[in-house]
């Protein structure tokens, strides 16, 4: 199996970035007809300074507002709006769901794509994958693009000033992204572009854990205040970049399955990816039954800056015997990153970790 390392071409953040759109297209080589695919707040945001940036770099170009879900009708619907508007280049602006279901039609048409994330919520900006929701907003199916964006650009006034749970959120599955690609290491399973992990994924992985414990706490404190700090930033980079290029390139495990299984709990869906992903990682620990040490390490930064650490703090409390089984049951279907860890898992496993979480978090 050969070592395989996946990116995006470039990666561009800092304060007012949305500014420099055009000139970084135009550094990328990139000609004709924009397709901005982009959620109602980002658009009422931005549009202005888009127009300036575009215009002023020669390109035109259109917007489609986004369905508020990724699934398949939405993917094929900004697809058809590409082709009538007969795009060359789809920018994703807005959270994570824009982002895929923008990339998904992208990668359909064969085009360049570029993110522009507008919240730090998730790692999903820097990879070529695509979760998919049915219109219930349960996992359907991710999929698997060929091309990495070929620009991700964050610009950290817009995400400094976006809603604080965001960030928080975005922590939560940044956390995530150590312990499972140590899983796969353990393993040795392919990693999301289907090689080995490399040295440099690892150390990406591990770094960005290491981000979120040194900076966490100061970078959630300027969030809140709404100013752009160090901290601020190297967090910001953790829960895009950082966490991006390691999920990818080292791998997925339990923590993201878990997720996937607290999809059907209808008390779930209001709490965000991240928020689910790190109860998801309390959970993954415990199924492996990792150091005590580690394990309280994992919840106590998840309490320092507000991440959930039971199941009443992510709509689930009291679940019921037959909701529980149903979580565990689809977070091992035979597609699930859960069969990564470097051991035979079964539903039943998943079930007691998930309860053994709960407990160790209360």
């Amino acid at each position: 199996m050969n070592t395989i390392f996946c990116s995006p071409l470039r990666y561009t953040q800092g304060a007012h970035a949305t500014q420099s759109l055009g000139a970084e297209m135009k550094v990328l080589g990139l000609r004709g007809h924009v397709l901005i695919v982009a959620s109602a707040s980002p658009r009422k945001l931005l549009e202005n300074i888009w127009r300036d940036s575009l215009t002023q770099t020669g390109y035109a170009f259109s917007i489609h507002d986004f369905a508020r879900e990724c699934t398949a009708a939405e993917i094929a619907s900004i697809a058809a709006t590409a082709r009538a508007a007969k795009s060359a280049i789809i920018v994703g602006a807005g959270g994570g769901k824009v982002l895929d279901a923008s990339r998904a039609a992208a990668a359909e048409l064969e085009l360049p794509f570029i993110c522009c994330p507008t919240i730090a919520s998730t790692d999903s900006p820097t990879c070529a994958i695509s979760v998919v929701y049915n219109e219930q907003g349960v996992v359907e199916t991710a999929l698997i693009h060929p091309r990495n964006p070929m620009l991700i650009l964050v610009d950290t006034h817009v995400i400094a000033n976006a809603p604080v749970r965001t960030f928080v959120a975005g922590m939560g599955d940044a956390l995530s992204t150590y312990f499972e690609a140590r899983a796969c290491m353990r393993s040795n399973k392919p990693n999301m572009c289907g090689g080995a992990r490399s040295l440099t994924s690892m150390a990406i992985a591990e770094l960005c854990y290491k981000t979120l414990l040194a900076d966490g706490v100061a970078a959630l404190r300027a969030a809140k205040e709404k100013t752009i700090t160090p901290a601020l930033e190297r967090v910001i980079e953790a829960n895009i970049l950082l966490s991006g290029l390691g999920f990818e390139s080292a791998g997925l495990a339990g923590a993201h399955s878990v997720h996937n299984g607290l999809t059907v709990v209808p008390g779930a869906k209001a709490y965000m990816h991240g928020e689910k992903v790190a109860f998801g990682v309390i959970a993954q620990l415990m199924l492996e039954k990792s150091d005590p040490a580690q394990i309280n390490q994992v919840i106590a930064f998840c309490k320092s800056v507000g991440l959930p650490t039971t199941l009443a703090d992510i709509g689930c409390a009291n679940l019921s015997q037959d909701m529980l089984a149903k979580v565990a049951a689809r977070a091992t279907i035979a597609s699930e990153f859960v069969h990564n860890e470097p051991f035979p898992v079964t539903a039943n496993m998943v079930a007691e970790a998930i309860m053994a979480a709960d407990a160790a978090g209360r």
